[in-house]
């Protein structure tokens, strides 16, 4: 199904269209991944110019002040392309979190900055132990007449290794899995005491696990107040997951594409393979189960995007993220199961579609924790 879009939306769509297929071929992407950094500055900065990355960031610091419909339509577009630069880290977790509880003065100095292209993000919230729960935290800050000093350790810090400054969750009190006693804190990634080891994870992206001993932070780079961080970082993680949800529609719909086309032309018993009734049948499913997963990820942005509401929020959130689990499944292990053995090769843009899918189809939470979630919100 067509998404109906206003006039802005359908020009970010066709700019990014535009740019992939003029720009980002599957060739460049496979090479900026491979890169030290595992992105490229240059194509950041092309970002940048474009405005994509102040897309949901205020007009009053050079963004768009776009809404989250506006972020899924980029978010598709990048599924699309298999992007590997840092949106999701820099603009939606780490511009978010300043954007919403920032005080107006780290708004000032980071956000402009931000938009430009000249500063990165990352979010570290998640903990070895942690799973899915927001709120189990064992990283401490404790307050000092100096600043805060930090102590813990967080895992698969998304573009954490080449992010600028890092937003780091931990407990100025309460135990771990107590909601209140969490606050935020920006810290400089270079700052004494950090270390960092950065890998690259399965889909090509770079990830972090960050240790941090004993890190002084002035008491100017807590965000909002102190101990009452959980709902904002709730809010953002469930934007995130529309937005996460926005790309694998784009992943899905190439898998989708791309899986046709062989069919189209693959031959086998001198005919072509797609004139058989069971696979097209299959390629079929895979179709409508994509539709349904745009429809309900566009239905559930434009729902958070008009509501100022905690638990209907959370319910679109969880309700996308359940049927694009249940689709990038089906999807995903259809288009390579119809490629054949070749589906699972590195040359093949199709295993890396998959490889993608499957991380973000973890990611903020599986198909298992969003279906509880969405059932405890309605029982509630």
């Amino acid at each position: 199904m067509d998404i109906l879009l206003n006039e802005t939306q359908a020009l970010l769509k066709d700019s990014a269209e535009k740019f992939i297929e003029r720009d980002y071929s599957f060739d460049v992407r496979r090479l900026v991944s491979s890169s030290e950094e595992g992105f490229s500055r240059v194509i950041w900065n092309k970002f940048a110019e474009l405005g994509w990355i102040g897309l949901s960031m205020p007009e009053e610091y050079g963004g768009w002040g776009g809404n989250l419909v506006d972020l899924s339509v980029l978010f598709e577009e990048i599924g699309r392309g298999l992007i590997v630069e840092p949106f999701l880290s820099t603009s939606v977790l780490g511009g978010s979190l300043i954007n919403y509880n920032g005080s107006e003065s780290q708004k000032k100095s980071i956000i402009p900055d931000l938009i430009n292209g000249k500063l990165l993000l990352a979010f570290a919230f998640t903990e070895r132990h942690s799973r899915y729960n927001l709120a189990d935290i064992e990283t401490t800050a404790s307050n000092t007449g100096e600043g805060y000093i930090i102590n813990g350790s967080k895992s698969i810090v998304i573009h954490g290794s080449t992010a600028d400054k890092l937003i780091v969750s931990a407990r100025i009190s309460g135990e771990s899995r107590d909601e209140q006693g969490i606050s935020l804190f920006i810290v400089d990634a270079n700052a004494e005491g950090i270390k960092r080891r950065s890998y690259q994870m399965v889909d090509g992206l770079s990830g972090a696990e960050i240790i941090l001993d004993n890190v002084l932070i002035p008491h100017e780079n807590i965000i909002g107040e102190a101990g009452l961080a959980y709902p904002i970082i709730e809010k953002v993680i469930d934007e995130a997951c529309i937005a996460i949800c926005a790309e694998s529609v784009g992943l899905m719909s190439e898998l989708v594409r791309a899986t046709v086309d062989y069919l189209k032309t693959r031959e086998q018993f001198g005919t072509k393979i797609g004139s058989f009734q069971v696979l097209q049948h299959r390629a079929v499913d895979m179709f409508n189960s994509l539709e349904l997963s745009r429809a309900l990820v566009y239905r559930s942005a434009e729902t958070i995007s008009n509501v100022d509401d905690t638990k209907n929020r959370a319910r679109a959130a969880s309700a996308a993220k359940v049927q694009v689990g249940r689709s990038g499944k089906l999807i995903g292990q259809q288009a390579i199961q119809l490629h054949g053995g070749m589906g699972m090769t590195d040359e093949l843009s199709v295993s890396h579609y998959f490889k993608r899918l499957t991380m973000l189809g973890t990611l903020f939470g599986d198909t298992d924790y969003h279906l509880k979630r969405f059932v405890m919100l309605g029982e509630n």
